[in-house]
């Protein structure tokens, strides 16, 4: 019996002994995610290359505060040329120190804040390249057989909070933030930004959808007039991650397809080996009739 058996074994019969001090499932979630932290590698929670957002040296400050609203990140990697020639990186705060140093008219006997107010910043500032602005910070570099934990210690001690993975040819492979390693532990950690963008249903020019993992099976069903569970499972998930992983009876990984009985496919775009993130989804092919499936793996 491993490890992870054995708390939950423990739990159950803690449970079972003393009714009156019922374990949270929250608290037992973050104990045997922190089981199962001990075990994950870098490459299993890393950002893929493919959706790393960042921006080039020479891009002006103009560019760089439009990639800041667009991405909602509180950091972006800066590269030279290309992805696998990552400089470091540049923090919104000191983005906005520099909008502040640059701009606001300064008084004494007043705040930060209230000199804020006052920004006005130039033409010629915006213009000035993220390499000139003298902005950037260090970000580690990692493999991607580097155990999670390591990196956790790695990032504590030297306060870098953002790594990127590095393949055996030196080329970018993926990124990992502070955050993404919390959250192997905590669960999602969603912000304002995170509710109202990343739980839309997408549609795209060919048809198909792209949903959050998060998406409700309700919602997912009023977009895609399919039913996608039947009377006597609709309890068995509540969301889209819930019913890829219902289908699959496990975690598929990025790139499979997970094909539903009436005819949908779920490419997986984003997982974990926790959860489905993103998924594509495909309904050129969902009949009239076939509710609740196996598994096929594309």
């Amino acid at each position: 019996m491993g490890l992870r058996e054995s708390l939950e074994g423990a739990l159950e019969t803690h449970e079972a002994q003393n009714p009156g001090e019922t374990v949270r499932e929250e608290a037992k979630s973050m104990m045997l995610n922190i089981i199962e932290f001990s075990n994950l590698r870098v490459d299993d929670v890393m950002v893929p290359r493919v959706d790393i957002v960042a921006i080039d040296e020479v891009a002006s400050m103009r560019d760089l505060l439009e990639k800041f609203v667009d991405a909602n990140h509180s950091r972006l990697p800066v590269y030279r040329e290309s992805l696998d020639g990552i400089t470091g990186m540049v923090h919104v705060k000191d983005f906005m120190r520099w909008m502040t140093a640059k701009g606001a008219k300064r008084s004494r006997g007043k705040s930060e804040k209230q000199q804020l107010a006052g920004l006005a910043i130039s033409a010629a500032a915006l213009s000035t390249s993220v390499k000139q602005s003298g902005l950037h910070r260090d970000v580690l570099f990692v493999p991607p057989s580097m155990p999670v934990s390591d990196l956790l210690v790695r990032m504590q001690a030297s306060h870098i909070h953002l790594a990127i993975v590095i393949d055996e040819y030196g080329g970018t492979d993926g990124l990992v933030s502070i955050e993404d390693l919390v959250e192997v532990i905590v669960g999602d950690i969603s912000d304002e930004h995170d509710i109202d963008e990343n739980l839309q249903i997408k549609r795209n020019e060919d048809g198909t959808f792209i949903a959050d993992g998060r998406v409700d099976i309700i919602e997912l069903e009023e977009q895609l007039k399919v039913d996608l569970l039947s009377d006597e499972d609709e309890e068995e998930a509540d969301t889209l991650a819930g019913l890829v992983f219902k289908i699959a009876g496990r975690v598929p990984t990025r790139g499979e397809i997970i094909r539903h009985g009436s005819g949908l496919e779920f490419e997986i775009l984003d997982s974990d080996p926790r959860r489905v993130k993103r998924v594509r989804i495909n309904a050129r092919n969902v009949s009239d009739s076939a509710i609740g499936s196996e598994a096929e793996a594309g």
